[in-house]
Parts: C-alpha cells; structure tokens; sequence
C-alpha cells in the first residue's frame, strides 16, 4: 500500500492499540492524533507511535485516509460536527465503539453517510489507557464493520482489507444487528454476572461461607463482574431498549428452567444441559469474541515446598510471563489444583508443552 495519512480522537486502549498495529505493519504511514491528555500525547510521541500530536481537532486532521474515532460514545458524536470540515471523497471515518447505533443515528442526522463505515473491534482488557495498549490487541479478534446505508462498497472492501492486514478478522453486519448479537452475546452476560456476584452477595452467610467457598466455576463465569462499571453503565444507556427486549426475553427462559426444576421433568431438565453443553461444544476457540478470553491452563502438583517457584522458574526461564498463579481450592468442577494464566495463547500453548516435557499432568480448557 502506498503512504496514508490516519488520523485518530482518542488513544486510549482501543484507539492506542490500533495505531500501535498500524505503525507496526505500515511504518511509514503519517498518524495524527489528538487526545484530551497531554501525557497520553507525550508518551504515543515518545514512542513513535504518532507523528502530530494534536490538543484540539483541527488542520492537521486534513487530508486523512482515515479518521478514527476512539473516544467514549457521548464524545464521538460531539466530535464529528468539529470533524466535518476535513472530510473529503476519498476517506473513511470510523469510529469503535461497543454500541453502534447511536453514532449511525447522528451521521443521518448531520448527513455524513457517505464517510462513514463503524468499527468494533472486539477485543479488550482489564486494564484502560494507552499505556496499556498494544499492537496485538486486535490480532485474531473480530472486526465489527457496520457500513451506513449510503456508503461505497468499494469504501466496505478497502476497510475490511486494511482491517485483515493488521491481522485482524473483519465481520460486516447491519448496525441495528450488531446491537442485538452484542446485547446478547456481550452485554446480557455481563449484566447476568454482576447480578449473580450481587445475589450472593445479598444471601451469604454471616460468616461469608458461599464468598469462602465461591471459586472454580463460580469465579470462571462471573469473571466479567470485574469490568469497569462505569463502562457498562455507558453500554446500557446506549444499547438499553436491545438490552431491556434481551433481558426480558431471558427471563422468560430463566421461568421455563424453573418450570422444569417444580415440576421434576428429569426428561426436560437433562435436555436443557444436554442441548447448552452440545452448543456451547461446537463454538470455535481459534479466534477473538466479544468477552476476553482467558488463557488458562491447571496443573496436577504434589503439597510440597517450592514446588509453585519450581514451576514458576521453568516458565520464567523460557520467557513465558505469567499473568496470575493460585492454587484452585475449590475443585468440584476443575481438574487440576494450580491454575496459570497467560497473557496471550502463544505462551499457554509453549507452556502446556513445557510443562508435560517436564513429566507434569496439564489440563487445558
């Protein structure tokens, strides 16, 4: 590709880590960027992530192949009347936010269709900002284009292209669908999460037996409670009459369930775990979805002295970071009693063969 112009509002951890992928893959493309922090410009400078570091929006904005726009909802929508100048023909304007319908809503307002393409890379991490970021984020994870109504195809194919070159895996979807498949599949679960860490929260015991004993299977699905609440409060502001239809809709399913358990239909109640264990078997594990995975492996070891430093040691001593190490107590539904996490599949893969070649039992998940 020849040398292109990108410009970014916003370099926190989404839009930090997109621009590290593009001056990684493309290093001679010009990056403009302008964030509210001056330290985040600082240090995106310091890095030769970007070229111009911009305090407000403007003429460095010009000529830009593509604007993205990586700054929390409420502020993109604001952003694009200051954006509206710069556009020209030949450019795309995107932004990444996790909701898409009200940026879509406010292009058909100011009439800005045939510009704009959204994005959402679904990707993450527990951590914010862009000293956080970094170029793989986006590797292996689903790319969201929600093309509008009026936008060229030729425009479509080019950012789908540019999203696979930075080794990511474009999906293109209706705006109005994206909300849905998110609402259910991304924002239902982690209100059901927080809802469940909070019920048994509200019904433990005085003495906190069910948080003493709550690990394992517990802590795996309510992992995503941890997520920044005042993330998700901004998720369900934006996507809530989706959010409300879903949840009324799980509810009704949560009533069926317990139809089932009152009425003891052994027959009902094994085919509702027959057919989820079935389904939830034949999703793929090669690639990124909307709620982080965890790279993840347990290991089988002996109550003695130094043995987690000894495993440690042979990790560290191949260069695998390990991102958190515990022994799991309550194992009714694991196997295995230590349990490592990595940072990225490549290291729990390396790990896993490490770990057998020095004769230990290894289970993944």
């Amino acid at each position: 590709m020849k040398q292109k112009k990108i410009g970014f509002t916003g370099l926190g951890l989404i839009g930090g880590s997109i621009a590290k992928a593009i001056r990684r893959y493309y290093p001679d493309y010009e990056i403009v960027a302008f964030d509210k922090n001056r330290e985040t410009l600082a240090l995106a400078t310091q890095e030769s992530i970007i070229n111009v570091a911009c305090t407000s929006i403007d003429d460095n904005f010009r000529g830009c192949n593509y604007i993205f726009l990586c700054a929390p909802v409420a502020f993109n929508t604001a952003y694009l009347k200051q954006m509206m100048p710069y556009l020209h023909d030949d450019m795309i304007l995107t932004d990444v936010g996790s909701v898409k319908t009200p940026i879509h809503d406010e292009i058909i307002r100011l009439g800005l269709e045939d510009y704009f393409i959204g994005g959402h890379p679904m990707a993450g991490s527990e951590k914010s900002g862009f000293a956080n970021s970094k170029p793989i984020l986006i590797e292996n994870a689903y790319f969201v284009l929600t093309p509008s109504a009026k936008v060229a195809k030729k425009k479509v194919d080019a950012y789908a292209s540019f999203v696979e070159s930075l080794r990511a895996l474009p999906i293109v979807l209706d705006y109005h669908e994206h909300d849905i498949v998110t609402g259910t599949i991304s924002h239902l679960p982690h209100i059901i999460a927080a809802s469940l860490v909070n019920f048994v929260r509200d019904t433990d015991t005085k003495d906190e037996l069910m948080k003493t004993l709550a690990a394992g299977g517990f802590k795996d699905i309510t992992r995503i409670a941890s997520s920044s609440p005042t993330m998700w409060e901004h998720i369900c502001a934006q996507n809530q009459s989706n959010i409300s239809q879903i949840l009324g809709n799980y509810i009704e399913t949560l009533n069926e369930a317990k139809k089932l358990v009152d009425a003891g239909d052994s027959q009902g109640i094994y085919d509702m775990f027959d057919h989820s264990r079935n389904y939830r078997n034949s999703m793929p594990n090669g690639s990124a979805g909307p709620i982080k995975r965890a790279f993840e492996i347990y290991c089988d070891i002996p109550d003695e002295a130094g043995v987690i430093a000894t495993i440690a040691t042979i990790l560290a001593s191949n260069a695998l970071s390990i991102k958190n190490i515990g022994i799991v107590h309550n194992r009714e539904f694991e196997e295995g009693v230590l349990r490592i996490e990595f940072y990225d599949s490549i290291s729990c893969e390396k790990a896993v063969a490490l770990l057998q070649k020095h004769r230990y039992i290894v289970y993944e998940r």
